[in-house]
This record gives structure tokens, sequence and C-alpha cells, in this order.
């Protein structure tokens, strides 16, 4: 073996033992190789030394090959040149140094959680100890409903007046008896597939203690109650007894009128709502009984069409 080929070979188990190889060959001596040529195993018998134990003038010699300037890539690093240089931040300090960012999350009724999966009479315990809004302060009974809780037919009004926050029971006053009056023409009878329930469930009152209808956030507050009511009665149709309820139940602006939602069939997820006066206003305006006999009918007709198909 020539003194080159040794030095071949030490150069060759010096680069293999760093995990570099294949061997490193001079650029000026590259030979142009067949993807498909595997290299020869190195010849047997050569004794194998660590590169620690290589003396300096046998360690292999390294050429340095310069890569091509890019003119285009030098000028578009010198225009960083006066760039300061970013100094490391510990991870606490950037933190501290952070400004505060805040996330516009809508908060999660937990009560309205809970509420969604009560049974009746976890329900009715709930609503008589309700706080969920300044109407618990000054009522005498809180009013959940009365009725067949496997109805197809669910009546829902706006609130408790001063005789049923007395009895503890919706309807039950004067327009408690037209109401009746109501059921009975469409055959039905109060607790006999019907069910009666009010938009909120305690009594709104005014600054003279004088019964007043409900506020939007009134009846956001028990509307979690309703919807219960509605997911564990699955009824076929809904009647909704003037505009709070009808705006409990479907939304919409405060402002429209009950004329408007009238004579229409609307929906409460699958549910037909049918949407008529409450009979507290037909008291007071006895001519319109007529056009709220029109919505019954058309209730009744959305009853026929999907009672059937209610589970």
């Amino acid at each position: 073996m020539t003194a080159a080929s040794a030095d071949s070979v030490r150069r060759g188990r010096f680069l293999q033992e760093l995990g570099i190889g294949p061997v490193w060959v001079q650029r000026q001596r590259a030979v142009q190789t067949s993807p498909s040529v595997v290299p020869s195993p190195l010849p047997s018998g050569v004794p194998v030394r660590t590169p620690s134990a290589l003396p300096p003038s046998e360690m292999p010699p390294v050429t340095m090959v310069a890569a091509p300037v890019n003119m285009k890539q030098e000028k578009a690093a010198s225009a960083w040149d006066d760039v300061p240089v970013p100094v490391p931040v510990p991870v606490q300090a950037a933190a501290a140094a952070a400004p505060a960012t805040t996330l516009l999350v809508a908060p999660i009724d937990d009560g309205a959680v809970a509420i969604a999966s009560m049974s009746w009479q976890e329900l009715d315990i709930a609503v008589a100890n309700c706080t969920r809004c300044p109407l618990c302060r000054n009522r005498k009974q809180a009013v959940l409903g009365t009725g067949d809780p496997k109805a197809g037919w669910l009546f829902v009004g706006e609130g408790p007046g001063a005789v049923e926050d007395q009895q503890g029971e919706p309807f039950v006053g004067p327009a408690g008896k037209l109401l009746d009056s109501m059921l009975l023409a469409l055959d039905l009878r109060r607790g006999e597939n019907s069910y009666l329930a009010n938009a909120v469930k305690c009594r709104p009152v005014d600054a003279d203690g004088k019964d007043r209808p409900p506020s939007a956030d009134e009846s956001a507050a028990c509307r979690p109650y309703l919807e219960r009511q509605i997911t564990l009665l699955k009824p076929a149709v809904i009647v909704a007894l003037g505009k709070v309820a009808a705006l409990s139940l479907l939304g919409g602006d405060p402002k429209i009128a009950v004329a408007t939602l009238r004579e229409h069939t609307h929906r409460y997820g699958s549910i037909p709502v049918v949407v008529t006066y409450h009979p507290a206003y037909l008291l007071r305006k006895p001519l319109d009984k007529a056009k709220s006999w029109r919505d019954l009918c058309l209730a009744a007709q959305a009853y026929a069409n999907d009672g059937k198909l209610a589970v």
C-alpha cells in the first residue's frame, strides 16, 4: 500500500467515525459517478484509531470552498445593517411586559345549564326558590304552571297577576275564566291534554304595586324554565297569549304588534306556534274575540297536522 492510499484510508476512517461519510473529495479532484455505484468497503486489516488519537500531522486537510456571491441577496442583506439585534427576554419578563388582552366571551349561565337537565319535581323546587331576577323580591308564590305533563297543547301567557300570586296557579282570575271558555271551544279542559304556563314565573308589579308586563330582561331570566317545560312536555302545538309570550318564544323586535304576528304559523324548533291575544286584553276589547277564535282555529289545524308527529 502506498503512502497516498494509506492516507486516504485513514481519512475515510476518521470521517466514518464522525458520522460524516462518504469520503470527502476535494472539489478540484471530484469525479462524476453514477448514482448506482456503491462505495467499496474499506480494506480489512487496517488499524482503526479514534480522532483524538490522530496526531496533528496526520489530520486530513480541509479545503473550504466559498459559495458564489449572490449580488441581489448581498444588497438585500445590507438594507438591515442598521436594524438593532433583538436581545432575548426571559419568558416571565416578556409575559409581564405584554399588554393585557381582554377576551370578549359571552358568560356561561351555569343556572340555565342546570335547569336544562331538571325533572318536573326539580323544576318546581327551582322556580319556588328562584332568585334569577328582581321579581323574586315581591312575590308571594312563584307560579311554574299547571296541567297535563303530557299535554299536546301548551298555552303560554306573560306572567302571574295578583290572584295567581296568591294562589300559585296561572290563569285563575277573570282572564283565567275566559281562557277556560276558549279551551272548551277547542274541546279541551284545564288539565286534560293542555298545560298552562307563563313567560315569567313571578308577578311583575310597578312602583304602585299594580300588575305590569314583564321586561325583556325578566323574560330572558325566566326563559330557561319555559324552555325546560317545553322540552319535558313535547307539545304538538303552542299558543302564545299576547306579545310578551310571543317574543319570549320567537324573539324579534319588542316594538312589534300582536296583530302583525297573528294569522301565521310560527315555529319554536319543530313545534308550531300560533300567536293570539291575551285573555286579559280580550276582556278589555271583547270585539277582538272573533279574531282570537280564528287564531285558535289555526292552532287546531296545526295540531291536527302535527299533533300525531309529536313524540
